[in-house]
């Protein structure tokens, strides 16, 4: 069994992966590190010269080829869960935990990241955060297996709280 971290960016997925997979002494694997290393170019580049639509495709074929193995744990990019099949086979081999937080954290944790693409190009960087939160959170929920609230916490805690419900 995979155990998952799925949610928007900047809410502690891969710090907690981290932690999470060196307590349970299993591989970490972020899915935006893969699709970078199979495109041998960084997400802004590839957004830019190819398009969100070419990057999730290739965040699917990621997801898919995680279906077969088992025992790790996976750093999702934001918009996973965007596609349902996504969702489907990231949840054959494992649980997944929706890390949430709240705008202002968000904002806090991520800044200005220039590896972290604008996803609407048009709106202010808070005023994203709060639409694309606002548009993805009902299929946050569905995807989730269990919801862990990030605000507030040390990564330390985030993790004990996964830990404990496994």
């Amino acid at each position: 069994m995979n155990v998952v971290l799925i949610g928007y960016r900047g809410t502690g997925k891969s710090t907690v992966g981290k932690i999470l997979a060196a307590r349970l002494g299993r591989m970490l694997l972020s899915t935006d590190a893969e699709i970078v290393k199979s495109a041998g170019q960084s997400i802004p580049e590839i957004v830019e010269q190819n398009g969100w639509e070419y990057f999730r495709n290739l965040e699917a074929k990621v997801c898919r080829e995680l279906a077969d193995r088992t025992g790790l744990v996976v750093d999702t990019g934001g918009g996973a869960i965007l596609r349902s099949r996504n969702v489907e086979v990231l949840k054959e081999a494992g649980r997944l935990f929706w890390l949430t937080a709240s705008v202002e954290t968000i904002v806090e944790r991520i800044g200005q990241d220039s590896q972290r693409p604008s996803l609407t190009g048009v709106k202010s960087f808070v005023d994203e955060i709060q639409d694309v939160l606002r548009e993805r959170a009902q299929k946050y929920q569905a995807a989730a297996d269990y919801v862990i609230v990030t605000d507030g916490k040390s990564v330390t805690q985030v993790a004990d709280e996964i830990l404990a419900q496994l």
